[in-house]
């Protein structure tokens, strides 16, 4: 494709900007990026049936998702350790809206973690900003969850593999492939963690407090040492109780972290869900999926991380315990299930899924759709199903 295949003009559909949502609105794109957005009917508008006029048929144009909690998708997972694994998962995840992500590992042995380090790097090199490399969701760095985290709190991480706070070895991660990771779940209350906390806060890194049976005050110690971020609030943590505040206390009272939800119906009923939205605000929530290799496929028995999972009505659990294995969720159903059955406006919804994971990541140039950003869209119709997705003016997916 071409720099000029890349113009686009998207018309006669709901806009949903960082400040409201423009109906009818349009949008054009050159080269990757907004240069205009309007309401009504652009000017210089192509008469004839140019392909890179999208009728929006009066459906929504938000920014593209940015999910910064994945492990897999459509039978891949991120510590399958392969290239081919990385670009089925991007590829899904686009085709539910998601722009930009990034690849989550899992507690395992170090040469694991190391192969799918090598394996997102290579992927990532591959994708240019001229659009034949983006083949689906831009990865912006990786997540390693675990495994420095509390054996009582594992949640489906594998306990054979799990690991105390050390930083000689969380620096030979950083080092595989240096500036890849951008963010590290970890438990705060382990020995010797928040030395940990505190060097990889230094080098630019989120961390995030998750798996964790800290207390509220571990917990703040955690944020004071340089922790930002909270793993899937609710799960795999303490709790909420009004002796013994925990983790879930802290986050809610600290307005210095971002919050992770999966928003299931499963992980947090959506009533809690709705007291976490007006608490925090859609400044502080990220919308995540926490997605594995089963999203997108059927019900039945699936691997995670050396652990037997099965799926039953679209719900993941481990085989042996029970315990919740991650999700088979997608961006727009999270988007959908925050709007229709919370009842968050979309402009809140949108931030969550896209502005403020931008914000986190410090990526100036996603996350709105504003003249100057990227040009990172997704095309949803009435029932929030994705008809179409753009990465920087690149068509990824259309329906």
């Amino acid at each position: 494709m071409t720099q000029q295949e890349r113009s686009w003009w998207f018309v006669n559909g709901k806009v949903v900007t960082p400040t409201t949502v423009v109906d009818p609105g349009w949008v054009r794109v050159v080269n990757g990026q907004i240069v205009e957005v309007g309401s009504g009917l652009p000017q210089g508008l192509p008469t004839d049936d140019s392909p890179h006029v999208v009728d929006l048929h009066e459906g929504w144009l938000l920014p593209g998702f940015i999910d910064m909690h994945v492990h897999g998708g459509d039978g891949a997972d991120v510590m399958d350790g392969t290239p081919q694994s990385i670009r089925r998962i991007a590829y899904f995840h686009a085709s539910h809206g998601t722009t930009g992500w990034l690849p989550t590992t899992l507690t395992a042995t170090d040469e694991s973690i190391r192969q799918s380090l090598r394996a997102v790097a290579r992927v990532q090199q591959e994708s240019t900003v001229d659009a034949e490399g983006i083949t689906g969701a831009r990865i912006l760095g990786v997540h390693l969850e675990g495994p420095m985290i509390s054996v009582k709190h594992k949640g489906a991480q594998n306990p054979e593999y799990i690991l105390p706070p050390d930083w000689d070895v969380v620096r030979g991660w950083l080092d595989e492939v240096p500036g890849l990771v951008r963010k590290v779940t970890m438990a705060p209350e382990l020995k010797g963690a928040l030395p940990v906390i505190r060097a990889l806060a230094a080098e630019g890194v989120i961390v995030s407090i998750g798996h964790t049976d800290a207390t509220l005050d571990e917990t703040l110690a955690a944020v004071t040492a340089g922790a930002r971020h909270i793993t899937h609030l609710f799960n795999a943590m303490t709790g909420l109780h009004h002796r013994a505040g925990g983790v879930v206390g802290a986050a809610l009272l600290e307005n210095r972290v971002v919050c992770e939800l999966i928003v299931d119906g499963r992980h947090v009923d959506f009533p809690i869900v709705r007291l976490v939205t007006r608490l925090k605000g859609a400044r502080q929530l990220v919308l995540i999926t926490d997605a594995i290799a089963a999203a997108g496929k059927t019900d039945g028995h699936y691997n995670l991380g050396g652990l037997e999972v099965t799926v039953d009505q679209g719900c993941a659990y481990l085989a042996h315990g029970g315990n919740l294995a991650g999700s088979t969720l997608t961006m727009d159903v999270a988007i959908r299930n925050l709007v229709t059955k919370v009842g968050v406006a979309m402009p809140d919804a949108v931030a969550m899924a896209s502005a403020t994971p931008a914000r986190e990541l410090d990526l100036d140039e996603k996350g709105n759709i504003a003249v100057g950003m990227d040009a990172d869209l997704v095309w949803l119709d009435a029932a929030f199903s994705v008809l179409g997705t753009w990465v920087e003016g690149a068509k990824v997916f259309i329906r």
